[in-house]
């Protein structure tokens, strides 16, 4: 795992984490609380007192115990929150975008703009090109650069954690005696002595502290522990007439596109991350109710169109409106919504939304799937009509009837890493044979 880490994108070796629980003031031991950056992070990562009204953390959009990600319920509210995005510190504000899983994404490069060879299977088999463009980076939009820039992002949004400026964060950090020793100790002494400045030294600390977390707790971000990394220990057995058998070969088949943006290497590397961090606009439509909401409450620009990579303050081309970075599919069945505006909420529909974009781009008269099944309406039109890669779009050579549709649904489901294999659908893993 970690020389396919360090081949691909150039990255140092991950080191073991002490995992250490949320500290508080314990006086004579507190140095010892903390004794590396990562268990620091872990503290940090799920301390709600560094949002302005203690009530939000990173944990409460990305989940320990939720698939890294937000813990909204399947049937679109909680308590009043829309599905699609999380509910800010305020109690009030919702972003715009769908707040992804941090699954694996300590695997994504720093933001770049380069060439991706695709695997052999998909560059040969079905002719297509390798990738030119932007890479890596964090969020939906790759403006930060790594983990550390993720992590420093929240606190000071005024629509997510909420606190004024990262001084505020700071003086949040010195009330417990536990994180400035640790911080004095990691950091340097004199680490504090900027605290009231525009950009503390503190600050800068407790996001690559959370990045440490993010990257070295292997057991919680990155464990490879799905059915599908199983059968490749041979711990586990897809029946090889079942539905799962089925899904696994149509995804990596070189009839659909599928494998061409969500993999990495060549077909049974144990190490697969399922993304390849590569940006596209695949004309995704406005999730419109997600708009309106965020109209009512004042919120600026909110019947804005998102424009995504373009929105990127190192990107500057007309040709990157609408393209965002392409998701991991790990854990994809227990993170629903789905898009960057978390537009669908099941699985079978954003499969049935690709077969639609394939069809949009044949300009087929006749598609398979002319209507969205969570809605039974026509699909709306793309939230940005430039740039939408038909050619990958209408590359499969497969029309997918209901039965394949569902098979590749049991082979997401079986991406489902072994701690949250409890928050599937219980019939639909019975179903599938999983």
């Amino acid at each position: 795992m970690t020389a396919n880490f360090k081949k691909y994108w150039g990255a140092g070796a991950f080191v073991a984490a002490l995992l250490v629980g949320c500290g508080g003031n314990s006086g004579s031991d507190s140095q010892a609380k903390f004794e590396t950056k990562a268990a620091l992070g872990a503290a940090l990562y799920s301390d709600v007192n560094l949002s302005k009204n203690r009530t939000q953390s990173c944990a409460t959009c990305h989940g320990l115990e939720n698939g890294l990600a937000d813990n909204r319920n399947q049937s679109g509210v909680v308590d009043g929150a829309a599905f699609a995005a999380s509910l800010g510190d305020d109690g009030v504000s919702f972003g715009d975008r769908n707040a992804p899983s941090a699954s694996y994404m300590a695997f994504s490069p720093s933001f770049k703009q380069g060439t991706r060879e695709r695997v052999a299977s998909q560059s040969s088999a079905a002719n297509i090109p390798d990738y030119e463009g932007f890479l890596g980076g964090q969020f939906w939009d790759g403006r930060e650069a790594d983990l550390a820039g993720q992590a420093g992002g929240p606190p000071t949004n005024p629509i997510e954690m909420g606190m004024e400026s990262k001084a505020a964060v700071v003086e949040r950090i010195m009330e417990n005696a536990d994180y400035v020793a640790a911080f004095e100790s990691l950091f340097g002494a004199d680490v504090f002595d900027d605290a009231a400045t525009e950009d503390p030294a503190a600050y800068t600390a407790m996001a690559q502290s959370i990045a440490e977390f993010e990257k070295t707790d292997a057991e919680q971000f990155y464990p490879f522990s799905s059915k599908y990394d199983r059968t490749l220990t041979d711990d586990f057995t897809f029946d090889p007439a079942g539905k799962v058998a089925l899904g696994k070969v149509l995804f990596f088949s070189s009839d659909l596109t599928c494998a061409s943006c969500h993999q990495l290497r060549e077909n049974g590397n144990r190490g697969e991350i399922f993304t390849s961090f590569e940006y596209h606009n695949i004309g995704v439509p406005a999730n419109q109710a997600l708009k309106d909401l965020r109209e009512s409450l004042g919120l600026d620009g909110a019947q804005a169109a998102d424009l995504g990579l373009f929105n990127n303050p190192n990107v500057t081309a007309d040709t990157e409106k609408g393209k965002f970075k392409v998701p991991t599919l790990r854990n994809v069945a227990v993170t629903a919504p789905y898009m960057h505006n978390g537009v669908f909420a099941e699985l079978e529909t954003v499969i049935k939304f690709y077969e639609h974009a394939r069809s949009r781009a044949l300009n087929s008269s006749q598609p398979l799937y002319p209507n969205n099944p969570e809605t039974d309406q026509p699909w709306a039109t793309p939230e940005v009509a430039d740039n939408i890669n038909h050619d990958l779009l209408g590359g499969n050579d497969l029309s997918l009837d209901a039965a394949e549709v569902e098979a590749l649904v049991c082979f997401l489901i079986s991406l489902t890493d072994a701690q949250y294999e409890h928050l599937l659908d219980a019939d639909k893993v019975a179903s599938c044979g999983l």
